[in-house]
């Protein structure tokens, strides 16, 4: 707000700078030091009296810009002194007004709805906040909703350490949401399971048609992704590992040469605990076809669950080659060093 008292005084303080010299003795030393400190004052009411006539964005930073004014004034006796109202008043009213008229017509541009809608969180950050009890509630809320655009591989696990928090309202949110991803999957295990049935009843016990080993697939398929998003905890983990690896089998039995359900089994019988079963599930689905960048890293784990650390570096070593694994990258660094 204009402070009208701090331009008078700057006014009768200026004035009296040039009256001092005057009643003292114009060609004293004591005159021009009275005259030089009235002046520095008179400058500094002047800029404190005429800062809030500028628009609120012409006086950032504050202190700079007062003492810009004060300054300008304070060099140039008379002319300076107006020239710091008068230009004021140019950049308050003169200025702002010529900005409008030339901005008016600007219309906004118009923006993809799709994108403003996109999460404002990104995957890295989202555990740092569920993690963290400092953040508001309502953010971390924000956060779990994020989750929804996420891979349940990512998620769950996320959720799952929710499960602990203080908040009863995050709690039972994450509660919900991990209870939505596993409902989905067993509708879809049931609509299977129906399918598979009725294959059968037309088609055989004994052998599968197109429609039931269609079905099988999809069954071991849909076993494992409840253990891969970390959906099946405890007995119900080892119950869908088995399930799983009863289908791929039920598939394979017909069609022995689909790479990609040899492979699958071998992690089933890894998880398992079949090591060398495994293994020889591995070493066929390569046989069969599968690139080694997909199998070398299971044989590699495999080698080092049963502490042939040699076999293990070996198999890393085959990995160091290959430039699309740069998940895999740090860990075949630390065995790649000789």
């Amino acid at each position: 707000m204009l402070n009208s008292k701090l331009g008078l005084w700057a006014i009768f303080v200026e004035l009296g700078a040039w009256a001092g010299p005057a009643l003292l003795d114009g060609s004293s030393e004591t005159a021009l030091a009275s005259y030089l400190l009235t002046h520095a004052v008179a400058s500094v009411l002047l800029a404190l009296f005429t800062l809030p006539v500028l628009a609120a964005q012409q006086t950032r930073p504050r202190l700079p810009m007062i003492g810009l004014m004060a300054v300008c004034s304070y060099v140039v006796p008379v002319v300076g002194f107006l020239g710091v109202l008068i230009g004021t008043l140019v950049l308050r009213f003169y200025r702002a007004s010529h900005h409008e008229d030339e901005f008016g017509s600007l219309q906004l541009p118009e923006f993809d709805l799709h994108q403003r809608m996109q999460s404002g969180f990104r995957q890295t950050g989202l555990r740092a906040v569920l993690s963290n009890s400092e953040v508001p509630t309502r953010s971390r809320m924000r956060a779990m909703v994020a989750l929804q655009h996420i891979s349940g591989r990512i998620s769950s696990p996320l959720l799952r350490n929710v499960l602990n928090d203080a908040s009863e309202d995050l709690r039972l949110l994450a509660y919900g949401m991990l209870d939505s991803l596993e409902r989905n999957i067993s509708r879809a295990i049931d609509k299977e399971l129906d399918t598979l049935q009725k294959a059968r009843e037309i088609e055989g016990q004994d052998t599968l048609g197109p429609v039931g080993i269609q079905a099988a697939e999809k069954l071991s398929a849909l076993y494992w992704e409840l253990v891969y998003q970390n959906l099946a905890q405890g007995d119900m983990r080892d119950h869908a590992i088995r399930e799983s690896l009863r289908y791929c089998e039920m598939v394979l039995a017909q069609h022995p040469n689909l790479a990609q359900h040899t492979m699958r089994r071998g992690v089933l019988l890894h998880a398992c605990g079949r090591l060398r079963e495994a293994a020889d599930a591995y070493a066929l689905a390569q046989q069969q076809g599968l690139p080694a960048s997909r199998v070398l890293p299971y044989l590699a784990e495999l080698s080092f669950e049963q502490r042939d650390f040699d076999k293990t570096r070996q198999l890393m070593q085959q990995l160091d080659g290959w430039s699309s694994l740069p998940k895999l990258r740090p860990v075949i660094d630390y065995w790649s060093v000789r």
